[in-house]
């Protein structure tokens, strides 16, 4: 399952300002980031620090993203690193942006044990932000169903870049 048992972060404007007030946001840069969470929890709203930093989720079918069928590039809504492409996004039912696969220089792996589940959280490979968790249900060619937060991610429909 996608979800747990932390309180959940109630979502509600679709327009993300993070990157405006944010000088590590960069969709060029590709250099590790490593930026205390105190730096974070100034320059993140409330909602994207919990859920990036203290891996919190938001309440399933929620998110700006859930159903959303736009072509373009997911970023990380914290650092501005590619994550997805939106060729890989699938319905998958589960209230939360899902997708069969993740840009390999993206995203990078940990284990999760919380909530007493065995899971495998993904997180940003720049800047350490939790996205979400990966899953061995999805479609193929995969067979894997990255199950991300929307509020860690950032859109970028093809014609604006």
């Amino acid at each position: 399952m996608c979800s747990q048992t932390q309180k959940p972060v109630k979502i509600t404007p679709m327009e993300n300002n993070e990157a405006k007030q944010n000088p590590y946001y960069s969709k060029e840069d590709t250099v590790k980031l490593n930026v205390s969470n105190e730096e974070w929890k100034k320059i993140l709203s409330p909602d994207l620090y919990a859920v990036a930093r203290e891996a919190a989720t938001e309440r399933a079918f929620t998110g700006k993203y859930n159903e959303y069928d736009e072509v373009g590039d997911y970023y990380c809504a914290v650092c501005g690193h590619h994550l997805f492409r939106s060729t890989s996004k699938f319905a998958s039912s589960c209230g939360w942006p899902s997708f069969f696969e993740a840009d390999k220089n993206g995203v990078t792996y940990v284990r999760d044990s919380s909530h007493g589940m065995e899971r495998i959280e993904v997180i940003c490979k720049r800047c350490d932000s939790h996205l979400g968790h990966v899953f061995n249900d999805g479609p193929a060619p995969t067979g894997m169903r990255y199950c991300m937060n929307s509020i860690s991610l950032q859109f970028e429909p093809d014609g604006q870049k």
